[in-house]
């Protein structure tokens, strides 16, 4: 079993930069893909980048260019590096890991981190 906390949410004004981690215990995830997705306000959640043991990363349109996922196998910590933030990316983000594929969804979630984007 993985366990999943995520942390660095909070309040930015547009244009803004906020870092998110998400540090995993139980287990080592150094071989497993880990990711990001986020839910906005009625909205279904959406997937926004995966990084896989390979260093191969995967993002989503809306973010790329603008967010960057790296990890840190040694300390079984994967991020999320938030730049040129605009309110519609307002939402709750959580972390996720798959011993697979990370892709609609995955095996392990975290509890999400609130991040709220002002204009």
């Amino acid at each position: 079993q993985v366990q999943l906390v995520e942390s660095g949410g909070g309040l930015v004004q547009a244009g803004g930069s906020l870092r998110l981690s998400c540090v995993a215990s139980g287990r080592t995830v150094s071989s497993y893909a880990m990711g990001w997705f986020r839910q906005a306000p009625g909205k279904g959640r959406e997937f926004v980048a995966a990084s896989y043991s390979d260093s191969y990363t995967v993002y989503a349109d809306s973010v790329k260019g603008r967010f960057t996922i790296s990890r840190d196998n040694a300390k079984d910590t994967a991020y999320l590096q938030m730049n040129s933030l605009k309110p519609e990316d307002t939402a709750v983000y959580y972390c996720a890991a798959d011993p697979f594929v990370i892709s609609h969804g995955a095996r392990y979630w975290g509890q999400g981190t609130q991040v709220t984007v002002s204009s």
